[in-house]
């Protein structure tokens, strides 16, 4: 290499853009776990029996802190309840791709990219006075855990994707009635994240025209990258409950966006070969360094209606009807730390989604009951925009679960539901040209167990 391709050595637009991608990836996926597929409903084991079918009105379930304030009303004294969810989810890849010049990613399948993830949720609620209801619960919205072999043919694209968030949430209920009642919930929210992923130096190098030919090709030189991030982001909550008749409840909550700024840290790990090539230029010695980033966003709002009838004093049936404003997440913008890095885009074009279930409860005796409900739930991605970190897709639900009340003080439930999911299609090009292509074949379950204790 002469001295002049010395000192204009770097590495160009791709690799301004592989480092944009790396970062931004990261922190879009924060909000894609809070805001994507993998939306969290499992706060509440005795509703997941009926596929969470009148999980505002069937009453008996403190869950409602947490999913409408207003149904408080229905619980009398002071109570508390514990929930866990063993979310077990299975997510493999069939397909290939090719680099940036057509040869194939080598790589396996990355075996099964899904895992066993342990949900828990607590509430409280305390009757103050003979019309108000006080109540406290912490519980995850939003999560998920994808991770795949670190050779795979989509490492370019996803290696691990860790999310959680955690919602506390503190809520009160009014009688306005003897039939009706309002509600109101303040909530906060933390979001963590950890993210990895290969970078493709091999391409980075040999597709730059200040490095000579030859002397890399795709794939030859993989880096990696990592990224934490976290946040805390503050909303609110409204419901309402009403009983028209002795046999029919009502209940409908309604709640706002919450914004946030996610805040990450990136960690790089760059081949000798290749960080040795940066440090010639001071244009790009500062690339593929650690550094932050941050994005600003608004999670979605959501609304929810309920319908609880008791057909006799056995058996009840129900319905809900959930609705996501995903479509508010058109894309995020990210601004970093890094001088050298220019602020970047990405597209997620996510569509509004309904979550609508149908379920029953049959009690055998005032201490033994059994339900069942199935569900069907839209996911916000599309093909176009769907990438490994969260492979998913619609799903189809079926429920079944049983209560036992040994003492009217005491309380247990379990519960499980199998999901039935699309096949997911990825049609995924990495900034480094790595197109991945083929489908996700996804299927969950969930196994759930619960306790409440009434004082």
């Amino acid at each position: 290499m002469t001295k002049n391709n010395r000192t204009r050595a770097g590495v160009g637009p791709l690799a301004v853009a592989a480092l944009a991608a790396a970062v931004l990836g990261a922190l879009a996926l924060s909000e894609q776990a809070a805001a994507a597929g993998f939306q969290l409903k499992e706060n509440d084991v005795k509703s997941m029996g009926r596929a969470y079918a009148g999980s505002q009105t069937a009453g008996g379930d403190l869950a409602v802190v947490a999913n409408n304030p207003a149904a408080m009303s229905a619980l009398k004294g002071t109570q508390f309840q514990a929930d866990v969810t063993a979310i077990d989810v299975s997510a493999k890849f069939s397909g290939g791709g090719t680099d940036a010049l057509g040869q194939p990613l080598t790589g396996g399948n990355g075996g099964d990219g899904g895992d066993l993830i342990p949900v828990p949720a607590f509430a409280f609620v305390t009757q103050v006075a003979d019309r108000w209801h006080l109540g406290a619960a912490v519980h995850a919205p939003y999560g998920f855990k994808t991770e795949y072999d670190r050779d795979w043919v989509g490492r370019y694209q996803a290696v691990k994707s860790d999310i959680k968030v955690v919602d506390m949430v503190f809520s009160a209920s009014y009688d306005v009635t003897d039939n009706f009642a309002l509600g109101l919930s303040a909530i906060a929210q933390r979001t963590s994240a950890e993210l990895t992923q290969a970078i493709n130096f091999g391409t980075i190098m040999a597709l730059n025209p200040n490095v000579p030919a030859g002397l890399f090709l795709p794939q030859s030189a993989d880096g990696y990258g990592r990224i934490k991030g976290d946040d805390w982001g503050y909303g609110w909550q409204v419901g309402a409950f009403w009983r028209p008749t002795a046999a029919d409840t009502l209940a409908f909550s309604y709640r706002g966006k919450i914004k946030h700024t996610i805040s990450g840290n990136a960690e790089f790990t760059v081949p000798a070969s290749v960080s040795g090539i940066f440090a010639l230029n001071p244009l790009t010695s500062s690339l593929f360094t650690n550094t932050t980033g941050t994005a600003d966003f608004d999670t979605p709002a959501y609304a929810e209606l309920s319908y609880w009838h008791m057909v006799n004093d056995r058996l009840g049936l129900g319905a809900d009807l959930g609705w996501t404003q995903w479509n508010s997440l058109k894309e995020l913008t990210v601004n970093y730390a890094n001088p050298a890095q220019p602020s970047s885009s990405e597209t997620f074009d996510y569509k509004n989604t309904w979550y609508a279930s149908f379920g029953m409860e049959y009690a055998f005796s005032d201490q033994l009951s059994f339900r069942a409900g199935v569900a069907y739930d839209k996911t916000p991605t599309q093909d176009a925009t769907r990438d490994p970190r969260v492979p998913d897709n619609t799903r189809k639900w079926v429920s079944v679960g049983l209560g036992y009340k040994p003492t009217d003080k005491v309380e247990f439930n379990v519960g499980y539901s199998h999901l039935f999911v699309t096949d997911a299609k990825i049609d995924d090009m990495s900034p480094t040209g790595d197109h991945l292509v083929g489908k996700f074949s996804d299927t969950g379950d969930l196994f759930g167990v619960s306790g409440r204790f009434m004082f």
